[in-house]
């Protein structure tokens, strides 16, 4: 068929696999089979947070970190941060803490804040909602990061949550987070970065565990059913991996000509 493009069925293959696991246990979402989700200390985390920064009088800071979300790696991360805002947000307005949002990049912001502003509406207490608490910082990198060190060094919250997509500037703010005596909670898909945030705050998230924040923090059936299906894609990568490296090893090319199809 000419619209397949040889090297690139068996991707297709797997492709499939994938979408029919995820729309499978999606039907079994719905029938009220939800999968179970194993604990993240980092997200259960949240909660003690923002309880601890309101106990202290402090504010709670929110990051979604510095991206946009057209990138094809960073912009999920950027979305895994809006919906981890949006639960820090309900949590915040439930208990009354003061929440304060940085925001780097200008297409993010007027996002971040309806998030916001959505909760406080649907909790009743839509006059209390400020929108100068969903702070524009800076479009570049480095003013962003050095505003928001003004920020912490200024208000110094109880609690600094950063999830999302971070490169240079995330030891400069977990550090900052860490002098001032907020507890921090960061998770970040940027390999290069995730080191400077396991050593300069108190939770971690890593990698992919950023990504499946928001169908733990709602339980939400339907996108905990599709991290199910996604789960299927990695044990078939680590499958084929082991299986690769064996017929490789036995001089075998049975794969490499799989993938070549």
């Amino acid at each position: 068929m000419a619209f397949l493009i040889e090297g690139r069925l068996f991707g297709l293959l797997c492709l499939a696999v994938i979408m029919a696991a995820v729309a499978y246990y999606i039907k079994r979402a719905e029938g009220g089979s939800s999968p179970k989700l194993r604990r993240i200390p980092g997200i259960d985390a949240i909660d003690e947070a923002i309880g601890r920064a309101v106990e202290m009088g402090r504010p709670v800071f929110c990051s979604h970190g510095i991206a946009n979300l057209r990138g094809a790696t960073s912009g999920p991360q950027t979305l895994a941060g809006l919906s981890v805002l949006s639960y820090v947000a309900k949590r915040s307005v439930d208990v009354g803490a003061e929440l304060t949002v940085p925001v780097r990049v200008p297409e993010v912001w007027p996002i971040a804040a309806e998030i916001v502003e959505t909760e406080y509406k649907l909790a009743g207490k839509a006059d209390e909602f400020n929108s100068d608490s969903i702070v524009f910082l800076s479009p570049n990198q480095f003013g962003y990061s050095s505003n928001y060190i003004g920020l912490m060094m200024r208000d110094k919250p109880g609690a600094n949550i950063m999830v999302g997509a971070y490169w240079a500037e995330s030891l400069q703010l977990a550090e900052t987070g860490a002098r001032v005596g907020a507890m921090q909670i960061a998770g970040t898909a940027n390999t290069s970065q995730i080191p400077f945030f396991l050593v300069a705050t108190d939770y971690c998230l890593i990698g992919e565990e950023i990504y499946s924040a928001g169908a733990y923090l709602t339980n939400d059936a339907p996108l905990m059913a599709s991290l199910a299906g996604q789960d299927v894609g990695r044990i078939i990568a680590v499958l084929l991996g082991l299986l690769g490296a064996i017929t490789v090893t036995m001089g075998s090319t049975i794969l490499l000509d799989l993938f070549a199809m």
